[in-house]
């Protein structure tokens, strides 16, 4: 797990290497083209933040031409809104292969807390870009029209989890699921965020394998402790 986390944040700090462009059948594959400028732009804002992203670059790595991404996105501000509103849709839809509707409440509840923490660790690109529009006061997250209703869903779902937990008297009654909800993520959010800080302050490898590993059933338990009854 720790390999994860190095490799995908040596990704998104690499320095820009050119890639081969894709040639004529990119352009004869708009749905291909756009895809290919959303992730290089992903990586672009992920390792240098909205300030210091360069539309030109994303275009070398897309394969593309500045032209095609404001044909597609119109400037580099919807470009980055773009790759919000993807970071988000992404993490939500891989929430929903939990089937937590069907689950016992507890499991349900479990399988939540180690998914979050294990995307987090799996997706270093996306704490930073949320580390990007929190310096940015989620200015640009406010002008989306799709992400509030993205969480709406999830927190109706987790909100019919904790209900019947509580129907069926293994949870404490009246649990809001945005505070349960934050309490998984920061568990997760901060301790990554701030892993070689507190790695260095408390001269322990909080990225070594077991650590990682240690700290999930952490967040598991804390999270039941405070749900159940």
């Amino acid at each position: 797990m720790a390999d994860a986390v190095d490799k995908a944040s040596a990704e998104t700090s690499a320095p820009d290497k050119p890639e081969r462009r894709r040639g004529s059948s990119q352009s004869r594959n708009p749905e291909r083209t756009r895809s290919a400028i959303l992730e290089a732009a992903r990586r672009e804002v992920a390792a240098k933040g909205l300030a210091g992203a360069r539309v030109d670059v994303v275009a070398r790595r897309a394969g593309t031409n500045k032209r095609m991404i404001y044909h597609y996105f119109g400037d580099k501000d919807a470009l980055y809104l773009a790759v919000l509103e993807d970071a988000y849709r992404n993490i939500r839809h891989a929430e929903r292969r939990l089937d937590l509707a069907h689950k016992p409440p507890v499991e349900g509840l479990r399988e939540l807390s180690l998914f979050t923490w294990h995307y987090f660790l799996d997706h270093p690109e996306f704490l930073s870009i949320l580390a990007t529009e929190n310096l940015n006061q989620a200015r640009y997250l406010r002008q989306s029209k799709v992400v509030a209703e993205l969480h709406s869903n999830f927190i109706s779902e987790l909100k019919d989890v904790l209900q019947r937990g509580s129907q069926e008297g293994v949870f404490k009654c009246g649990l809001d699921p945005v505070d349960v909800y934050l309490t998984i993520a920061s568990l997760g959010y901060f301790y990554l965020s701030n892993r070689f800080t507190l790695s260095t302050i408390f001269q322990r490898d909080l990225v070594a394998p077991g650590e990682l590993d240690r700290w999930g059933q952490h967040i598991v338990a804390t999270v039941l402790s405070m749900a159940q009854v």
